[in-house]
């Protein structure tokens, strides 16, 4: 049974939205159907098989795709294209080479016109936030993948947008460094509670970090699972040794394994 349902108000709704792609070589249905709320303060967490369309329904919640049927509405507001309501983390971490860590972190408030005195004090805080105090006057080309990340991650923060919306944003790390991030962002959102949708194909991940897990089928993508994460809050690594955290994890293998398996299926059926 899949329950996608939320028993607060929902401050997303995703409702009945598709992506078809047309090409010179046909037509390709990336995500059926879909429904899926976000209530305020979720940490949602998106696994799927490759191509299943997590990254599709991101985007099109991001407003940098448009869905073929449906509509994506944030605070009742059916969204059209990107805003600052929203703020987008890539696993590739698109800072600006040509400016330091803070004015990449100052960026999006100089756009919406936020004197400099305010621009600096927020975005020296979030910096604290991310630990990079005495890196502020570095480019990214002097800083590690991780570093680069916190950047990024403080740079989304510091709009104080509705949604953070991440995709794969630990994927390119070292895996010590993935989960130092790991504990960094959770520490941030149990302290910050701003509402995140965050696409990983690491079911660790995926239940460390959620307050919910969503799974996805193989593409034609569709949510097939709505699982609630009842871990408690502030969330350490150690939880990872817990009996809760190990059947949760075996429950979402299985799960994801039969859709990895199901897209290996109708790859070897297309050819």
């Amino acid at each position: 049974m899949n329950d996608t349902q939320t028993t607060a108000d929902p401050i997303l709704s995703i409702r009945g939205v598709s992506r078809r792609f047309v090409s010179a070589h046909g037509d390709t249905l990336a995500l059926q159907a879909t429904d899926l709320s976000v209530a305020e303060n979720d940490f949602i967490t998106i696994l799927g098989p490759s191509g299943c369309g997590k990254s599709t329904l991101l985007r099109i919640v991001a407003g940098l795709d448009r869905p073929t049927t449906g509509e994506v509405t944030l605070d009742g507001q059916r969204i059209t294209g990107p805003g600052a309501d929203r703020g987008m983390v890539f696993q590739s971490y698109t800072l600006f080479p040509w400016l330091t860590v803070r004015d990449n972190v100052c960026f999006g408030l100089r756009e919406r016109g936020v004197p400099r005195a305010q621009q600096l004090e927020v975005a020296q805080g979030f910096i604290e936030k991310v630990g990079l105090t005495s890196f502020e006057h570095h480019y990214p080309k002097q800083l590690s993948g991780g570093m680069q990340q916190r950047t990024a991650l403080a740079r989304a923060l510091a709009n104080r947008p509705r949604m953070l919306l991440m995709d794969e944003p630990f994927g390119a790390l070292d895996h010590q460094t993935r989960e130092l991030m790991q504990e960094l962002l959770l520490g941030i959102w149990e302290a910050e509670r701003t509402t995140v949708l965050f696409v990983t194909h690491d079911i660790d991940e995926a239940v460390f970090m959620g307050s919910r897990v969503v799974v996805m089928s193989a593409r034609p993508g569709r949510i097939k699972l709505d699982r609630p994460v009842e871990l408690a809050h502030p969330r350490h690594w150690s939880v990872k040794t817990t009996p809760g955290f190990a059947e949760l994890k075996g429950e979402l293998m299985e799960q994801v394994r039969v859709e990895v398996l199901a897209a290996v299926e109708n790859s070897r059926v297309a050819r």
